[in-house]
């Protein structure tokens, strides 16, 4: 009985060896009992580094979500700074874009107040004056709509002084042909007293003192040459000479040097006259005088 138990441990002792041999390998066997304490010791080192182990891929997996989410927090705070920035180099574009043009509307205005409707611009430069305190897309609508309004004016204006240019060019025209007109009345009605022999000597006492400065004394001589020549008549006709005229030129073509209407104007008659006269060998008036009376002719 002692002796089957003693079997039935030495062998199930020798079973259990034999489990730890299965489990513990190339492990001299000497004794069970080392056996059996190398084969727990093995497990526990296992189990441990298995626990080890996976806490180091548990903590290597969170580090490595946190560096992600940190990289993703780091890439979205650059992108709204980026978008912060973006916004206010367009807000002040935006700005900088309102202010000249609000300048530009406001020239417009000064120059086309008196020319054309400009209460719409008014208007709306009214609400764009405040644009440092507009937000951006009222800004730029706010700018658009007055640079639209802004050209609108100009070209409104431009169109009143186009046609005010053309008004203005029309009525001089006008004015200076009814001047013209009137200038030309005057000299015909100038012409037509001078073509009088009162009216005729009248022209010769003015034109003898203004250019030639030959006063009464002169003038006297003149009259009495002339009208021994012609009687003052501008038509006057010599039928033996074919001399011709107040001053009696011959032939009476070479009073045409002093006017082409020499034919029909005492005024351009007695200019000749007195021309020839004062550059002639008599150069003045009593010489000539003198001369005609001497020789009957000048």
């Amino acid at each position: 009985m002692h002796s089957d138990s003693l079997d039935h441990t030495t062998t199930g002792t020798a079973a259990a060896d034999d489990t730890a041999d299965s489990l513990a390998v190339d492990v001299p066997r000497k004794h069970g009992r080392p056996r059996r304490l190398l084969l727990k010791s093995s497990v526990a080192l296992a189990v441990a580094g298995l626990v080890i182990g996976g806490g180091f891929a548990i903590n290597t997996e969170i580090v490595a979500q946190e560096r992600v989410a940190a990289v993703a927090a780091a890439d979205a705070a650059a992108t709204a700074a980026a978008d912060r920035e973006h916004e206010r180099l367009l807000t002040n574009l935006a700005k900088n874009s309102a202010a000249s043009t609000l300048d530009n509307a406001n020239t417009v205005l000064a120059a086309s107040a008196s020319k054309v409707d400009t209460s719409a611009l008014t208007e709306v430069t009214s609400s764009l004056a405040s644009f440092e305190m507009l937000p951006l897309d009222d800004l730029e609508s706010l700018t658009a709509e007055t640079e639209t309004e802004t050209a609108s004016v100009e070209a409104a204006a431009i169109e009143a002084d186009r046609i005010a240019a053309e008004v203005a060019a029309a009525e001089a025209a006008a004015a200076a042909e009814a001047a013209a007109a009137a200038a030309e009345e005057e000299r015909q009605l100038m012409i037509a007293n001078a073509n009088t022999p009162n009216g005729a000597r009248a022209v010769a006492a003015d034109l003898a003192s203004s250019k030639y400065g030959w006063g009464s004394g002169e003038f006297s001589c003149l009259d009495n040459l002339w009208q021994k020549e012609s009687g003052w008549n501008y038509a006057a006709v010599n039928s033996s000479s074919g001399a011709t005229g107040i001053p009696q030129a011959l032939p009476g073509s070479k009073m045409a040097s002093a006017g082409n209407d020499w034919a029909t104007s005492a005024t351009t008659q007695i200019t000749w006259g007195l021309e020839y006269i004062n550059s002639s060998r008599y150069g003045t008036p009593c010489a000539a005088w003198s001369h005609s009376q001497a020789n009957n002719w000048y």
